[in-house]
């Protein structure tokens, strides 16, 4: 069975990069800011080949390929997280038309300005918050971290400085701050509603083209995402859609038919064997579902850090048989409570088929620390299940 294809981030175009053939030339006509090169991955085996100006960012790998699996440590669980039903919109307020939808939602997406010395980089994120609190990738925002600084755009051409109020790498979410009030804000959707076929749009900035809008349906859900570099992984349960994304959507909203963001589009994947060729979307993008970074978000705003659900076990992962196997149990951790051992093989989480190490980490990363969730493993060819309590990890980026 050939490997999947390779699946980068689609983040930056380089300043004064040469223009695309069949590009239309400058116009003359006043432009924004300009938005500068964020980085292309290639990802080979387990290691990732950036190129761009910022050293060390990670591109994604979907399905089975796995670079390592976490090793789980236990910490004190927190609340269970029933999940959100949505933001509500009055009847009077629902779109009949994109157009409608777009008019709504742009004024609360914005573009992201990053600089680090003489690198430069640039991606998209939605206003959560009206106090100026804006959600985007971690993989937007980290180049920031260590000494650089961040430019939010808004939709009206001002900016504004923006601040790292906390990142959790393992999902690829951050959340920014401006010293804003009254900003117009994005209403979050309920993912765990989203179905196949259901329309999607997504906004932001690709190639550096602020306030771009492109429109298709879901293509798929629970789509196995794997992100890696720098030693962040993220493991990510990916709303797949083919409304088109390219470099500089990074960050930017995935809405339903109503203008709610399902999702942060935060992957492509690309044809493109190298990173020497084009990258561009293919019809082939990906989002972290709102379900997921609404809670991340919340423990971000509230704590400055979030916390990453675990069993509480390493996972063996050369194990190819089919689940997956567990080389260790961690002492006191969720599944040693539970009952289980080393050589215990996973091969379902809440009734979702695991069929490898990055399937698991991604089933138990669409749940939140103190939930109960089923699990069936094998053990000396018999089939059991258990009740197991999930545990936290703190994720301090």
């Amino acid at each position: 069975m050939p490997a999947p294809p390779p699946v980068r981030y689609p983040d930056f175009v380089a300043y004064g990069a040469a223009r695309p053939a069949g590009a239309p030339a400058h116009s003359g006509a006043p432009t924004r800011r300009g938005l500068g090169v964020f980085g292309v991955v290639a990802i080979a085996t387990v290691v990732s080949l950036v190129v761009g100006t910022f050293a060390g960012v990670a591109g994604y790998v979907v399905g089975r390929a796995i670079d390592s699996s976490p090793s789980a440590t236990i910490a004190s669980p927190v609340v269970s997280f029933d999940g959100p039903q949505g933001d509500p919109i009055p009847p009077d307020e629902i779109p009949g038309s994109i157009a409608e939808m777009v008019e709504a939602v742009l004024p609360a997406v914005v573009s992201i300005a990053i600089e680090n010395g003489r690198d430069q980089g640039s991606g998209s994120g939605f206003v959560i918050r009206p106090d100026g609190y804006i959600l985007t990738n971690n993989h937007v925002a980290a180049p920031a971290a260590d000494g650089g600084s961040l430019t939010v755009v808004f939709e009206n051409g001002e900016s504004a400085p923006a601040e790292i109020v906390g990142r959790n790498s393992s999902y690829d979410l951050a959340v920014l701050k401006v010293d804003a009030e009254n900003l117009p804000v994005a209403k979050l959707g309920d993912s765990g509603q989203v179905t196949v076929g259901d329309v999607a749009v997504a906004i932001g900035a690709p190639l550096g083209l602020e306030g771009t809008v492109t429109s298709g349906i879901i293509s798929s859900l629970d789509r196995a995402v794997t992100a890696g570099g720098s030693g962040e992984m993220a493991y990510i349960n990916a709303i797949q859609t083919d409304a088109a994304i390219n470099p500089g959507n990074s960050g930017g909203p995935l809405l339903n038919s109503i203008g709610q963001v399902v999702g942060i589009n935060s992957a492509i994947a690309t044809l493109a064997p190298s990173f020497s060729g084009e990258v561009g979307s293919i019809g082939l993008g990906f989002a972290i579902p709102i379900n997921s970074a609404r809670r991340i978000a919340e423990e971000i705003i509230d704590t400055g850090d979030s916390s990453t659900p675990i069993i509480g076990v390493t996972l063996d992962t050369t194990y190819t048989d089919g689940g997956s196997r567990i080389s260790e149990v961690t002492p006191g951790g969720p599944a040693d409570a539970a009952g289980l051992r080393s050589g215990d093989v996973i091969t379902s989480l809440q009734g979702r088929d695991t069929s490898d190490s990055t399937e698991l980490v991604v089933a138990i990363r669409s749940f939140a620390p103190g939930e109960t969730v089923q699990l069936t493993f094998s053990r000396g060819g018999q089939a059991r299940t258990v009740n197991l309590v999930l545990g936290a990890s703190e994720d301090i980026g």
